[in-house]
């Protein structure tokens, strides 16, 4: 890094020089790839820096972005560094209210909006208040009519810092030259799993120091290809596609829409991909859906090779020996059903895939090793510039998310909880010294919330869970929910599970089926059904969850640690699990309490060992009016299996 890169701004600098006429985007707008290099790049984003100063962004002054992936948006963040300001990235799917919480909470003056639907958010969360100057539109489509005193045009505010440059130049460039190491480079919004998010304050050296650790720990270069569809308000997107993309000088490409993401992500071909598991367990489930509609020669050839891929695939990833039968078996597998497989999935170019965000089910990871695709997990956090820890090649293992990043330090207490140290530690969060001085003490060490140990033989860090979620069983035995979770998930009939059993003598859950798995396999089987909810209690339904379940209990009961974390009864929720509702944050991790509370009814039910129960449930619909939805659900009893006692795991051992 040369001496001057103490910012974003500063690296995209140093990129135009050193590889100016490379792309640096790619967006795909009706139908057609459209390209910038870093040269042209840089243009853009110093014409929208000069247009926010000609609008009167001060330094240290915060602007809330919002919006689907698009370049522009991108260049939104670096033009505010540019000019001095601080750039706050919101969920697009964020409700009015939780706009409003973090216009007021970050005492955002301008807003740049990627569409009409942003654009309305925006203007009703901020209604009443005066902290809110100008909002910036990138997309004009419906807005024509609207009321532009406090709306401005993308476009025609870089014209306007095109026309200001004599003028306003000399001060852009001061204050990009007066960029620090450790001045604030963005904010940060939290899932906000237990409580309101909080703003995390990070600096130029958190992402920068991180970018470079981890690019080099992978050997990512300028030639890699990213494609940028998660969430912008999420950190991981933000180090991907900004903080990684500007240290390598690496192509980061923006599909059309979500509709066409699929298409695009084959298109692209990225050599260096990161989704959440629930990205790769929806893949599954459509390869299987596909599947079990094929003909039963191609079905027979696709299990049988898959079979074999489970076995030696992963063998061959690590570079392990396996018998030449074995490796040429996997090749035939290869031409016939793996190669066509990830190419029709976009995989085909992966260098370095990473999942993070949840664990991921063993079953699934072991999947995609299995096809010859080089994914790992990391383990990271928003507070931690998302690196913690990572898995080395060739030490990839399902039951672990690896070793400590380069420049994390790692430490276990003696409640079991996980504390780190690095150069990405965050600085605080904004405006709430007390949580700030709660989760990092005066030395730097950050507790993650999370309960985990590093194994002695391998050093690699094991996460069990949610430190507040793992308990003990009322027998004495440990509790830990999300192990069984990530089991059921792996079936593509479902979608979600949320177990419940802390300070109990037996374990209950919820089930939320996958309306595509099960809607396909119901139509194959010719039932007929009118809505999500009629479908989720239908007989043939429930008898095959409670056969997934079964299978699930056989599986947990092995694990002598976990084995009193069987599911004995469950019920299939008449609605999917929301953040619109509550139920998920927006990064669609499940809020444990939340969801225990406002279906208490149903946990109760369960445990008092009812058949069925009526139920009523608040939901919210998209365009924000609220209603319920009233239902009797069917309690089934799980098969459960006998738990080897101590004698018999020393007679085993």
């Amino acid at each position: 890094m040369s001496e001057t890169a103490v910012s974003i701004p500063a690296l995209l600098a140093r990129n135009v020089a050193h590889f100016g006429a490379r792309t640096a985007y790619r967006e795909k707008e009706f139908g057609i790839w459209q390209s910038w290099t870093w040269a042209e790049t840089a243009d853009e984003i110093e014409a929208l820096a000069l247009g926010l100063l000609d609008l009167g962004l001060a330094q240290g002054e915060h602007v809330v972005i919002s919006g689907r992936n698009r370049p522009a948006l991108y260049w939104s963040m670096v033009a505010v560094q540019a000019a001095g300001g601080i750039p706050v990235p919101i969920y697009q799917d964020a409700a009015v209210e939780e706009i409003g919480y973090q216009l007021d909470h970050s005492q955002a003056v301008f807003a740049i909006a990627g569409d009409q639907e942003q654009v309305d958010k925006l203007t009703e969360a901020s209604a009443g208040t005066e902290g809110l100057r100008r909002t910036v539109y990138l997309d004009a489509r419906g807005l024509r009519k609207y009321d532009h005193a406090r709306l401005v045009a993308y476009r025609d505010l870089q014209q306007a810092g095109r026309d200001a440059k004599d003028r306003l130049g000399p001060e852009l460039e001061r204050r990009r030259g007066a960029a620090a190491y450790d001045d604030t480079c963005i904010m940060l919004y939290t899932s906000g799993t237990t409580g309101r998010p909080k703003g995390v304050v990070l600096s130029n050296r958190n992402v920068i120091e991180t970018a470079k650790a981890s690019c080099d720990f992978d050997r990512l270069t300028e030639r890699e290809e990213i494609l940028a569809y998660l969430p912008m308000a999420w950190v991981g997107d933000y180090i991907f596609s900004i903080g990684q993309a500007y240290w390598s000088g690496f192509c980061v490409n923006c599909p059309e829409s979500p509709d066409t993401l699929q298409a695009d992500l084959r298109e692209i071909g990225p050599t260096y991909y990161f989704a959440p598991p629930r990205v790769f367990e929806t893949q599954l489930t459509t390869v299987m859906i596909r599947m079990e509609d094929a003909g039963r020669l191609k079905r027979g050839i696709f299990h049988h090779f898959m079979d074999h891929a489970q076995k030696v695939g992963p063998r061959i990833l690590d570079g392990e020996p396996v018998a030449m039968t074995d490796r040429l078996k996997y090749r035939l597998g290869e031409l016939l059903v793996y190669g066509p497989l990830k190419n029709t999935m976009g995989f085909s170019r992966i260098r370095v895939g990473y999942t993070a965000g949840e664990a991921i089910g063993p079953e699934i990871f072991d999947f995609y090793r299995g096809l010859g695709i080089n994914l790992k997990q990391l383990y990271g956090q928003t507070e931690a510039t998302v690196f913690i820890t990572q898995q080395p090649d060739n030490q990839v293992r399902s039951d672990t998310v690896g070793v400590p990043s380069p420049g994390v330090e790692i430490r276990i207490s003696e409640a079991g909880e996980v504390y780190y140290r690095s150069p990405g530690v965050f600085v605080e969060y904004f405006r709430n010294p007390e949580s700030t001085a709660d989760t990092k003490d005066a030395d730097g060490w950050v507790a993650t919330g999370d309960a985990g140990f590093i194994e002695d033989s391998t050093g690699h860090l094991r996460i069990i869970d949610r430190a507040k979620d793992v308990g003990k069983l009322a027998g004495g035995g440990m509790f830990a929910p999300k192990y069984v979770e990530n089991k059921l998930k792996f079936f593509p009939n479902i979608l979600e599970a949320v177990v419940f059993g802390a300070g109990r003598e037996r374990c209950m859950a919820f089930l939320n089926i996958d309306l595509n798995a099960v809607g396909n396999w119901a139509e194959r089987n010719n039932l007929s059904y009118s809505s999500y909810q009629e479908l989720s209690q239908h007989p043939r339904v429930l008898e095959m969850l409670r056969e997934h379940v079964a299978e699930v209990n056989e599986s947990v009961a092995q694990d002598d640690m976990l084995s009193g974390c069987q599911v004995h009864r469950f019920c299939v929720l008449h609605k999917q699990l929301d953040a619109d509702d509550g139920e998920l944050t927006r990064t669609q991790k499940v809020r444990r309490k939340v969801i225990g509370e406002k279906f208490e009814d149903l946990v109760k039910a369960l445990y008092a060992g009812k058949d069925e129960i009526y139920t009523e449930t608040e939901v919210t619909y998209e365009d924000g009016r609220k209603g319920s939805i009233k239902a009797t659900l069917k309690i089934q009893d799980a098969k459960v299996f006998p738990v080897r006692d101590a004698e018999q795991r020393e007679a085993a051992e």
